[in-house]
């Protein structure tokens, strides 16, 4: 029979911030060991920046909180890329539209 494990804080209930894990001590005893929170990364800034906790953010160096490029803090290198190539397109097609339009002229 598997031996039964006591929680280690008041609260009893099963949620996102009481995660727990059972672990077994070198007594040969089983305990819970409560898990911080899973952090989620930035979204489309995401290229280098690490996933932490809000308050972890404010312990590590700017560098490491953005990436130096246009763009570096809030989209990811495939979205500056697809921006660099679209305006790029954008101007080619207006000086072919001005071509056309001269040799029309003619």
């Amino acid at each position: 029979m598997a031996q039964r494990v006591t929680l280690r804080k008041r609260q009893p209930y099963n949620t996102t911030s009481s995660r727990r894990r059972v672990v077994k001590t070198p007594g040969g005893k089983l305990v819970y060991h409560h898990l911080k929170k899973i952090a989620t990364s930035p979204k489309c800034g995401d290229c280098g920046i690490p996933a932490l906790r809000p308050r972890q953010y404010a312990t590590i160096s700017k560098r490491q909180k953005t990436v130096c490029r246009a763009y570096g803090g809030s989209r990811c290198g495939d979205c500056v890329k697809q921006r660099i190539l679209r305006a790029f397109l954008v101007e080619e097609a207006k000086i072919v539209k001005k071509v056309i339009k001269s040799q029309q002229k003619k």
